[in-house]
């Protein structure tokens, strides 16, 4: 499956839109497209995950503190940590769940 971040997700107005890529018992990939100042308020992941901004500018908050991340570059979400996400400016991202076997 090839992915083409520009066309494959778009924005909607007032609205984070997400697409799953792949889902299976390693995990999830999914895209989001968030309008300006949409954001996803503060929840923990049981799974540590990458969160890779794709076009735009967010600010991630882990355990409040902020992070600003810009285009091509990614943060480490840490399993069981408060997180919470805001867009910025319209602005996209690509989310890997990595589910850890016990």
């Amino acid at each position: 499956m090839k992915i083409n971040f520009s066309s494959d997700i778009v924005y909607q107005s007032g609205a984070v839109v997400s697409k799953t890529i792949l889902k299976n018992d390693g995990g999830t990939v999914t895209l989001f497209a968030f309008d300006k100042d949409q954001s996803l308020s503060e929840h923990t992941a049981p799974f540590d995950a990458l969160f890779q901004c794709v076009e735009g500018h967010f600010t991630v908050t882990i355990d409040k503190e902020n992070y600003s991340v810009s285009q091509n570059e990614l943060i480490i979400l840490p399993a069981n940590i408060p997180h919470a996400v805001l867009a910025n400016e319209t602005s996209k991202c690509l989310l890997v769940m990595i589910k850890v076997k016990k």
